[in-house]
């Protein structure tokens, strides 16, 4: 703990939500399972705080879905929500596919499966990066007003929404699956208009439980939808030659502001005026919460998983009871064909990568798990054990916040509170201008019936951190925690008591003060010592508390820092169950626990047991994956480039996939023998550098990327039949293009003499799933699904 002989304190005080303008009966659909109020959403007549991730079904291969959506569920989301593109069903007119993996209800049906809701997003106007927002070019086309009343439009989309709701089969209905369908997309100014477009989704047999807009740009919304926000770290979308926007700083501040005048700023040309909690109408919802950020061929921001995560969490102290996360899980356009990305051809104001969607994802579009999902994953855990209570919280500021966007000295916090009750959420971290470690401070929290003052002692609060400190938590039959200086992860219920399990901050000690001072704790592991009323913890890897008081009992469970991020939560025969894993986990389809190695190794997984006390290692495969690096021959050295290939100096146009083939660098790929061995499922990573790549098999093009300075991840069983060598192609990026780049991509451009093309390293690694006993039996190897398409 960082202690100081004089420090200030932070003052907040609680304030109950003021009077918002309520949902619209149209709004609150009365299915029983997800129904939106004034202030929170219900399920099944509880509070709670869905958490919905994006994933677009049409541009994974069908055989990964299943996978995918398991993991999605395993990291805390509730909710798949996806894009319908409309031009991917129906590339000519009135011959609409759902086959393979264009199957939306088999989607939904698998989503179900895998334990979670579906939000539809069913346009007709999606934009989603694809070309015309998602519009077949033959709507394009049309002597028509798109996206109006217009009557040849409403003709057209009456057709595709006819065929939908058919393919559908009943399974968009109040008290199905689909808990809730999105209209449209980032239009602002037609309301009539959206609400045409639910009459014709009604007529034509979809039947949302709740219909939701996108309201950001100060959109003007129907009474019948629900209002839904975004917020992104950074963007594609801004001019290279302009630094990081304040549109994009402002979701590292804590307030009331939920409106975010930068998304789709690009595509219209007045500004927004911000709207605040007391202006929007119904609960604060979001469903554009970056999960990262595509790149564009002029800009191509990478955010770290800190700058992900600490978005999320800052609308959680905001407010928010509906954390949505445009991409959760990436993914690629070569399913569906080339060209049909945005592009500058096609009359929007960036180009994008004629096939990589990977968004740099919680989940990519390899299906590998990122650094955000883990730290995503703690958030998540904690909403599923506290959005009960949280729901129904309001957010309170503090006295004193920072004086504006350039601000990176105060302390960043807010108050979640019932007014007896709480969390302290403290969010000091934010990308490119970094924050401090803030001054050494104790915080008052003033509640309707009393002033909270903690800890004992001034804390320093280190820049990164990310805290959920509960106030006033009181659990059934167990003593009352008036504060604690760790965050509140999750509770566990075993055949003793309750097990309240905490995460500790880096950087401050973990401190834990109860209501009752008569009351009595014990370490089982760690140690514990009273100081000036308050019980202090040493932990190192865990430490186990019981604490006892006037017949009540509760078990805390403190991790530390570094076993609390390997920490997954899992509903495991209707109890969560805690489990610590590097691998990949989730909940197979017969109820065991499936695991998959994401290393070169099988990690270690470990169970808590809570009436024991202690951590069950899981006995795993006798086998390892097969890993190693490729054979690489340099088949051609690079071609002369220009400076740019058109577009302008802030908006620079992409080389065409023919160019970069004519220009680039060659290298020969040699696969290792066993990446062709049935049902095996392998990755590569390659670490180049240059302007574009292409992977190309058998002569044909299916993967490319914009670099960024990230290795490029590749599933190759997504890829098709293999020959033993595949080509790598990379274009020189010339050192005056005027493509803005990440730090560190940038450093290593000016570090080079002349263009920049080099070919790192390529290596490929095996993933193994295997299926665990969580009663400590042997595990088992995963059926091989061999893919559909």
């Amino acid at each position: 703990m960082h202690l100081a002989a004089a420090a200030g304190v932070s003052r907040i005080r609680f304030e109950a939500w003021t009077a918002p303008l309520a949902p619209s009966e149209a709004i609150t659909a009365t299915d029983g399972r997800l129904v939106p109020g004034p202030t929170h959403l219900s399920r099944d007549g509880r509070p709670v705080i869905p958490v919905s991730g994006e994933l677009h079904f049409s541009r994974v291969p069908r055989s990964d879905w299943d996978a995918r959506l398991r993991l999605m569920r395993a990291g805390g989301v509730t909710a798949v929500s996806t894009y319908v593109i409309w031009i991917h069903h129906e590339a000519d007119r009135g011959e609409v596919s759902f086959d393979g993996g264009l199957d939306v209800a088999a989607f939904i049906d698998t989503a179900q499966a895998a334990g979670l809701d579906v939000v539809l997003r069913i346009g007709p106007w999606a934009h989603g990066e694809v070309r015309n927002g998602g519009l077949p070019d033959w709507v394009q086309a049309l002597d028509v007003r798109q996206r109006t009343d217009d009557p040849g439009y409403l003709d057209v989309v009456r057709e595709w929404f006819g065929a939908l709701g058919a393919h559908l089969a009943g399974r968009v209905r109040p008290g199905g699956p689909v808990v809730a369908v999105q209209i449209e997309n980032e239009l602002y100014d037609q309301p009539e208009h959206i609400r045409t477009l639910i009459g014709l989704a009604r007529k034509a047999g979809i039947e949302a439980p709740i219909w939701t807009a996108t309201a950001w740009g100060g959109a003007e919304l129907p009474d019948e939808v629900l209002p839904l926000y975004g917020g992104y770290g950074d963007g594609f979308w801004v001019p290279s030659d302009h630094p990081w926007d304040p549109s994009f700083r402002a979701h590292y501040f804590f307030g009331h502001v939920w409106d975010d005048p930068g998304i789709g700023s690009d595509q219209r040309a007045d500004a927004s005026t911000p709207t605040t909690a007391a202006e929007h109408r119904g609960p604060a919802a979001t469903c554009e919460l970056g999960g990262g950020m595509a790149a564009s061929y002029h800009r191509r921001p990478v955010l770290q998983p800190a700058d992900v995560a600490a978005i999320a969490h800052t609308k959680i102290g905001n407010g928010s009871v509906w954390q949505g996360y445009y991409m959760y899980a990436g993914g690629s356009n070569v399913w569906r064909g080339p060209d049909l990305q945005e592009s500058l051809a096609t009359g929007y104001p960036n180009d994008l990568p004629v096939f990589d969607y990977d968004f740099h994802a919680p989940i990519g579009a390899a299906g590998s798990r990122a650094a955000s999902f883990d730290l995503l994953r703690d958030q998540h855990a904690f909403l599923a054990a506290f959005g009960d209570r949280l729901a129904t919280m309001s957010a309170s500021m503090p006295e004193t916040r920072p004086a504006g966007l350039d601000d990176t000295t105060t302390l960043r916090w807010a108050l979640r509170s019932d007014g007896t009750s709480g969390f302290v959420v403290i969010g000091q971290h934010q990308p490119y201008a970094g924050l401090r470690d803030a001054e050494p401070t104790r915080f008052a929290v003033e509640l309707t019936d009393r002033v909270v003052e903690l800890p004992t002692s001034p804390v320093s609060v280190p820049a990164g951190t990310m805290a959920r400190w509960p106030v006033g938590l009181r659990l059934a039959g167990t003593p009352e925690i008036e504060w604690a200086t760790a965050s509140a992860v999750t509770i566990l219920d075993g055949d003793g008591p309750s097990t309240l399990v905490l995460r500790a901050e880096r950087g401050i000690d973990p401190v834990l003060a109860f209501a009752d001072p008569e009351v009595d704790v014990v370490a089982r592991t760690g140690a514990v010592a009273l100081l000036d009323g308050a019980w202090a913890v040493t932990v190192d890897d865990s430490a186990l508390l019981e604490v006892r008081a006037a017949g009540t009992a509760l078990d805390v469970l403190v991790l530390g820092p570094a076993r609390a991020a390997r920490t997954w939560v899992l509903d495991h025969g209707g109890r969560r169950t805690l489990l610590v894993a590097d691998d990949d986990l989730w909940t197979a389809a017969d109820g065991s626990l499936a695991a998959r190695t994401t290393g070169a190794t099988v990690g270690a997984i470990e169970r808590w047991e809570p009436t024991s006390g202690r951590f069950v290692r899981l006995a795993g495969p006798d086998a390892e994956p097969r890993s190693g690096a490729c054979a690489v021959v340099a088949e051609r050295p690079p071609g002369e480039v220009p400076t740019s290939y058109g577009g302008t100096s802030a908006r620079g146009a992409a080389p065409s996939h023919d160019l970069v083939r004519r220009a680039g660098a060659v290298w020969t790929v040699e696969l290792p023998a066993w990446t062709a061995e049935p049902g095996a499922d392998a990755v590569v990573d390659v670490e180049w550098a240059g302007d574009v790549a292409l992977l190309e098999v058998g002569g044909r093009v299916v993967a490319d990327r914009f670099w960024d300075g990230t290795p490029w991840r590749l599933d190759l069983g997504t890829l098709g039949p293999l020959p033993a060598e595949v080509r790598l192609v990379v274009l020189p990026l010339h050192p005056d293009n005027p493509v803005w780049l990440p730090a560190a991509a940038e450093a290593r451009r000016r570090d080079t003499a002349g263009r920049l093309v080099a070919l790192d390293s390529i290596t490929v690694t095996e993933r193994i799933t295997w299926t665990a006993a969580l009663d400590g039996g042997r595990a088992a190897y995963q059926d091989h699904v061999a893919p559909v398409e």
